[in-house]
């Protein structure tokens, strides 16, 4: 099984998207829930193109909450590096 971590970047990705966008107060909760599928499965998620190479994509806990991570085998280890509103421009699955 996989050691699932949030980098601090990740962190505070999640702690501002909390915020902006008045998230409930069991955000936190379920968006582990939502990786807790990784540390069986990691590569779950789909890869990502382009400059995201290497990185895969998972969804949730809602549609637009892109949890990014890089899946490092030889350590056992998944690494969710940003959390990021699929709706945003700069998000990593926007057309550049």
């Amino acid at each position: 099984m996989a050691r699932v971590e949030l980098s601090a970047a990740a962190a505070e990705d999640l702690d501002r998207l909390i915020v902006t966008h008045s998230l409930p107060g069991n955000t936190r909760a379920r968006v582990k829930a939502s990786l807790r599928q990784l540390e069986r499965f990691p590569r779950l998620g789909r890869e990502l193109p382009g400059r995201w190479t290497d990185f895969r994509l998972l969804l949730g806990p809602w549609p637009w909450l892109l949890m990014i991570y890089l899946f490092l085998p030889d350590e056992g280890r998944v690494v969710v590096v940003t959390i990021q509103d699929a709706r945003s421009s700069a998000a990593a699955t926007a057309e550049r």
